[in-house]
């Protein structure tokens, strides 16, 4: 038995005894083993001790003399949400285009993703501020657990790390899936003749598994440069798929791309229908903490992270809007799209609008790329959060056995991946809500370097709200009479997560596993 520190009600801390099996060696005492050069700055060596962490990871993500220190990591971070905008251009698109065909219209993509953007910045606007109080790779369930009452700490911090580490590695299950079955929709488009076998896909996808895990293993030292390349990649791409379709696209009526919503599902009106059709331009807002989970090897990650953060915001949304929009003047006949052979309503529309099967496929191949970008740098965000949660690391789903699913049913492989972004999200709540918790019943909050000042509180309400309503209806199925292809299945896959967990936690955590604030040793 370890004598180990909690925070009492006014902020002191308790000497309690309890069993230290399940904490993650990282808190070990004693003096770190990594070189001081790659420790970080003065700033970052005081977080490590505030946390009570020794240093394990090399601080290996640096800014370059004067300039801007957001910039480097700020490029990691892009590439991983370019590539976002990739999985929402062509690839969440391709999977989610479909959505707002029925629900909605391209009028719920233009002004809900407006929508979309003012509420996950006052999300990530909150999320940045606890970033820069605690840079840590464990991001939510430690945030949680530093803000939240002393007597719900432990089990509120569990779930919260149960709801992250299953909507990473969900995430990463999607984006190898959609890289294996994009090259499918490619071989579709110049073979008319191939017969699209999902078992052929999955075979693709636990390759691109094994792609991304040898690129954060046996190349790691070779990725810098790899992105560097991968991002002058998406830049070029970017105008290489939207200016052909803007030269050559047919054009569809303002009134038609921007106003003229619908209500395809069966719902009682277009407002509901709208609402449940967020799940579209909302997938591309999800996911941008993945740099805190890098926290720990960014340089100076105090500032640093919040500056990433909301910079990338800012430069993706603005892309992303310029992606909507190309959308929804070129998509082109409706039902056409929807029921393309490819699988993917998004290459159907290139075509469309192109005519050429050429530069059709050349354009696909630059969004399989960058979504193969985006499933390495989602490996390195997902396997920080498995190492940092120890109690966690014998029950979540794994990408492989994911990708196995699909060979049974491709309705149960998309149940599993539907869960991702609702996972996130309930993660952010979780945390943001303990953020106001503390803010109003708590001792003051730590120092930070990046503050959201007096509007802080404001801001964070504000955030729930959004959030809220977005998370119930990203639960909802696609249209109705309700079946098993237009069930949204995330509310059952949801469930059945947090009851492995509960049953998990009285089995075997609750005696194991001790929230990260009991090591906190910052002197308020």
């Amino acid at each position: 038995m370890e004598a180990l520190h909690i925070a009492s009600k006014d902020g002191s801390n308790v000497k309690v005894s309890g069993n230290d099996a399940g904490s993650p060696k990282i808190f070990d005492e004693g003096v770190s083993n990594v070189p001081a050069k790659y420790r970080g700055t003065d700033a970052d060596k005081r977080d490590m001790t505030n946390l009570g962490k020794k240093q394990v990871l090399r601080v290996s993500i640096r800014s370059q003399g004067k300039r801007d220190k957001a910039n480097v990591v700020a490029a990691e971070l892009q590439l991983h949400n370019h590539a976002r905008i990739c999985l929402h251009l062509r690839g969440q698109l391709g999977r989610y285009l479909y959505f707002p065909l029925i629900d909605g219209g391209t009028p719920l993509y233009f002004w809900g993703f407006l929508g979309c953007v003012l509420c996950q910045t006052l999300v990530y606007a909150s999320l940045s501020e606890m970033a820069s109080m605690s840079p840590t790779a464990g991001g939510q369930y430690h945030w949680v657990s530093e803000f939240a009452p002393p007597r719900y700490q432990k089990v509120l911090s569990y779930y919260s790390g149960w709801l992250t580490a299953i909507g990473w590695q969900v995430y990463l299950a999607s984006v190898c899936y959609l890289v294996g079955t994009l090259i499918q929709g490619m071989i579709v488009l110049n073979n008319p003749d191939y017969v699209f076998e999902r078992w052929h896909g999955t075979l693709l996808t636990i390759a691109i598994v094994l792609f991304t895990i040898t690129f954060n293993t046996a190349l790691a030292n070779r990725l810098p440069i790899i992105e560097g390349m991968i991002l002058i990649l998406h830049i070029l791409g970017f105008f290489a798929v939207i200016i052909p379709l803007w030269v050559m696209a047919p054009r569809r009526s303002t009134d038609d791309a921007l106003f003229n919503f619908v209500n395809a599902g069966g719902w009682s009106s277009t407002g509901l229908s709208a609402m449940i059709g967020l799940l579209a331009p909302m997938s591309v807002l999800v996911g941008y903490d993945c740099a805190v989970h890098m926290g720990e090897e960014i340089k100076d990650a105090s500032i640093t992270l919040p500056r990433a953060i909301m910079g990338s915001l800012v430069v993706n949304s603005t892309l992303s809007l310029i992606v909507i929009v190309t959308i929804c003047y070129c998509l082109g006949d409706a039902e056409t799209v929807a029921a393309s052979a490819t699988g993917y309503p998004f290459i159907e529309m290139i075509f469309q609008g192109t005519r050429s099967t050429g530069g059709t496929t050349v354009m696909v191949a630059i969004v399989t790329i960058m979504l193969a970008a985006c499933g390495v740098t989602e490996v390195a965000a997902a396997s920080r959060q498995i190492w940092l949660l120890p109690v966690i690391k014998d029950c979540p789903a794994t990408v492989g056995s994911a990708a196995l699913v699909n060979l049974g049913s491709a309705v149960a492989l998309n149940a599993i991946t539907s869960l991702g972004a609702v996972a996130v999200l309930l993660s952010y709540f979780l945390t943001i809500g303990t953020l106001i918790h503390r803010r109003l019943r708590g001792p003051p909050l730590p120092p930070r370097r990046w503050s959201l000042g007096k509007f802080g509180l404001a801001i964070n309400i504000g955030a729930l709200a959004c959030l809220a309503p977005i998370i119930f209806f990203l639960t909802w199925p696609l249209a109705t009479p309700v079946t098993p292809a237009y069930m949204n299945w995330s509310t059952t896959m949801l469930g059945g997560t947090l009851l492995i967990a509960t049953i998990y936690y009285f089995a075997k955590a609750r005696k194991e596993y001790v929230g990260p604030s009991v090591f906190i040793k910052r002197e308020m």
